[in-house]
């Protein structure tokens, strides 16, 4: 990929960013001069090239710039995800060592609560357009710099990103600088070009925050790449296919759960946008229920490219729409030179339809910052690495999603996998979205609870509970039947659809 300044070079003109909700359209030549300012700034503070800043801000077209403004002066930025509470945030803050932190005047509640907890400390602190109180102003800083005073030619920074804190404490991964020399160096995965086939022609749509991994790479990416991104501030779904038919979207990237609402949508809601631009749909970060993808694949064609994968970078599983339709089901076969493996609690690797841990081998290695132990637990003696997910593979090597080590329930002695009963549930007729979780227990330990959203005109009621406790008892063996059941109007999510099970479960500790 090429820097930001080739692009703002050779077509200063063209359109880098547009953000559908505010109407800004952000030109190559424009996020150059922006992100230069941002990055004399931030050098003339003192900052220097490995330390790093904080971001509580909103899809906004300055997030991009001071992302970009980092890196041209060798500092890691951190985006801090305005869905977690508080103390998390606080958490993340202090846990990455941010030397500053820039905020937004939409999240001023959380942006004052940091300040009055005592959080942001001593740190310089700014705020975006109009301001906050006890915030400098970012504007300011900007106006003060001179754009023609030169660039730090120092390593290049990059993002350092945490993970969303789906069972506990976010952790942070943070990768080494980039040395000038290399800035041009391609990534180790490089699926994301050679699969998807990213360009100069790509029009990126990224209906997810970016503070979360996938969307902050995938924008850098097509920027990279000079192709244009186009920003919703949040996800809706009939902005996104507005979105799509507007701007001739090429490539895209989504989550289960906006595929429900997207095929939720009326159908002369949905048949009024033209798709035909659109030839590239990445989805990942939770397992797609079988139906939902099916119907995608019905509705959107063969253009459905899913992945496994994590923050930590330590392999990744691809699969296309045509071989999905073969094996429903599957996150795909490793790539890269990576393998796969499957293994027991005692680390004995195991055969084919068993599900266990999944391991990596082959990818390069991480860390946590500041979690050693957290990071020997991520690997095991054979120097195999995992994202503490379990799976199992068919006997071709494709891999099959059951859940996180974390979300198992373990009830009577027995291993009881949410995913397989959430499979089940969701193919209900009158069930939009549901979660399994394990609640306390005096005599099992662990029983099954079951969060159900019916669809729209179906009652969450004692009538809708008894035909699912019958739906279940058809389909599943004894112990993984809910024993207690929930009606929601929604299930809580992180603004990248991922389900939050420890929201869940705090209920019943």
């Amino acid at each position: 990929m090429a820097l930001l300044t080739h692009w703002a070079q050779r077509a200063p003109d063209k359109v880098a960013a547009h953000f559908p909700d505010s109407g800004e359209a952000v030109t190559y030549g424009a996020l150059e001069a922006r992100a230069g300012r941002v990055a004399r700034w931030l050098a003339g503070l003192g900052l220097r090239p490995g330390e790093g800043i904080a971001l509580l801000v909103e899809n906004r077209p300055e997030f991009l710039e001071i992302a970009e403004g980092a890196k041209r002066a060798g500092l890691y930025y951190t985006p801090l995800s305005i869905h977690l509470r508080p103390h998390e945030v606080a958490y993340v803050l202090q846990d990455s060592g941010a030397r500053l932190l820039i905020a937004s005047p939409a999240l001023a509640d959380l942006a004052a609560a940091l300040v009055v907890e005592g959080a942001v400390g001593e740190r310089p602190r700014f705020a975006l357009g109009e301001g906050l109180p006890g915030y400098g102003s970012y504007e300011a800083a900007l106006a003060a710099q001179d754009p023609a005073a030169p660039l730090p030619e120092g390593p290049l920074g990059r993002e350092f990103l945490y993970s969303s804190g789906t069972t506990g404490l976010p952790k942070g991964i943070r990768r080494p600088l980039i040395p000038w020399a290399e800035r041009d160096r391609p990534e180790w995965d490089m699926t994301w070009k050679t699969l998807y086939g990213f360009g100069e022609d790509t029009v990126y749509l990224s209906p997810a925050p970016l503070y979360h991994a996938a969307p902050n790479r995938y924008v850098a990416r097509t920027l990279g790449e000079g192709g244009t991104a186009v920003v919703l501030r949040k996800f809706d779904p009939e902005a996104a296919l507005a979105a799509i038919a507007r701007y001739r979207v090429t490539h895209s990237q989504w989550v289960p759960t906006m595929f429900i609402r997207l095929l939720a949508l009326p159908e002369a809601v949905r048949a009024r946008y033209d798709l035909s631009s659109h030839r590239c749909a990445i989805h990942a970060a939770a397992p797609c229920p079988v139906s939902v993808k099916r119907a995608m694949i019905g509705w959107w064609g063969p253009i459905l490219w899913e992945y496994y994968a994590g923050s930590e970078g330590v392999g990744t599983t691809v699969v296309d729409s045509a071989t999905w339709l073969r094996k429903p089901g599957t996150v795909g076969r490793p790539v890269n030179g990576v393998s796969v493996h499957i293994t027991d609690e005692a680390g004995r690797e195991l055969p084919p339809g068993e599900t266990g841990q999944i391991w990596f081998e082959g990818g390069p290695r991480f860390a946590y910052h500041n979690a050693p132990e957290k990071t020997a637990a991520s690997y095991n003696d054979r120097g195999w690495a995992t994202l503490g997910d379990l799976g199992w593979l068919d006997e071709e090597g494709f891999l099959f999603l059951s859940n996180r080590r974390a979300d198992l329930i373990l009830s009577g002695g027995v291993n009881i996998y949410p995913a397989e009963i959430e499979a089940v549930l969701v193919q209900h007729p009158d069930v939009a979205e549901v979660a399994v979780v394990g609640i306390p227990h005096a005599e099992m330990g662990e029983q099954v609870h079951a969060v159900v959203v019916p669809r729209a005109g179906a009652a969450g009621d004692a009538a809708l509970r008894a035909a699912l406790e019958a739906w279940c008892r058809d389909r599943l063996a004894g112990p993984k039947r809910p024993r207690s059941w929930e009606f929601a109007t929604e299930l809580p999510r992180s603004e990248a659809g991922k389900l939050l099970r420890r929201l869940l479960k705090e209920r019943y500790l």
